[in-house]
């Protein structure tokens, strides 16, 4: 058996989708974002059912409502994992499951965007699910413990999300809540809101892209909405940009966005009327 080198000319050729976490406040359009994207290729994955926004867009949805819904829609999408064994989630044995729950895995094959709204739902599905496990209980008292709830939630929403950031051939956004929080010494930080935060969680270590949507106030003029996407912003938001081909402030379109990251199929035309 030969060593399976893949070699640059394959490497390049290769189909690969970008991954990415939009955040935001309340209310400052992440999910309004749907529209900039080609609702023929796209799959709204409606995890929040906070779809009001984006009522008459004209593309297909999912609404998964627990987190085994979520669980196998990620084997579903991105495969089995070969050095998983029968029995655990995500590997092929996960996969025959999900397929027969679902049927031909090739449905999936007109998508090329992903946009889940949101993370942060799917960290309280998880979240809840994790609590009625055996690692929720003291061994000792049988009495509920957070610490091991917390403990398994972080495994979970790590392999789930590792899972997903293995679709090579897909564009994946997860849409996600911003909080903003004060420490100690009063000094103002921001932060995903999800629950797996408490365990140590870290999504810029999972995903390409980390994009904050944010009002941005200047000195002098009006405040205005844009994407911030480089670490080390003069605001804090948290943003991450691991192509290297994104300013530290953007436009707030993600089809524009997508189009400098080099996805161009990803985005629609840039027609205000569908809005």
């Amino acid at each position: 058996m030969a060593l399976p080198i893949i070699t640059a000319d394959q490497r390049l050729a290769e189909t690969r989708g970008v991954k990415g976490v939009l955040i935001g406040r309340w209310g400052l359009g992440k999910t309004f974002q749907l529209w900039k994207l080609d609702p023929a290729t796209t799959l709204f994955v409606d995890i929040e059912a906070g779809d009001l926004a984006v009522k008459n867009w004209p593309g297909d949805s999912l609404r998964p409502r627990t987190w085994d819904d979520c669980r196998d829609l990620a084997v579903f999408l991105g495969g089995p994992n070969p050095a998983l064994r029968d029995g655990q989630h995500f590997s092929q044995w996960h996969y025959e499951r999900a397929c027969a729950r679902y049927g031909d895995p090739t449905v999936l094959d007109r998508y090329r965007t992903l946009f889940i709204d949101s993370i942060t739902v799917a960290g309280r599905l998880c979240f809840q699910w994790c609590k009625g496990q055996p690692q929720a209980f003291s061994e000792k008292t049988n009495k509920p413990d957070v610490r091991g709830a917390y403990g398994l939630l972080g495994q979970e929403m790590v392999a789930w999300l590792t899972h997903i950031q293995h679709t090579r051939g897909k564009h994946i956004w997860f849409v996600g809540i911003l909080d903003e929080r004060t420490d100690e010494f009063n000094r103002r930080y921001y932060e995903l809101q999800i629950d797996g935060s408490k365990t140590g969680l870290e999504l810029p270590g999972i995903v390409d892209e980390v994009i904050t949507l944010a009002e941005i106030k200047p000195a002098e003029g009006e405040p205005y909405r844009a994407f911030v996407c480089q670490t080390g912003n003069p605001w804090g938001f948290p943003a991450k940009d691991r192509s290297g081909r994104l300013d530290m402030i953007e436009p707030p379109d993600l089809g524009q966005l997508m189009r400098k990251l080099g996805a161009p199929e990803a985005a629609a035309p840039n027609d205000t009327t569908l809005h």
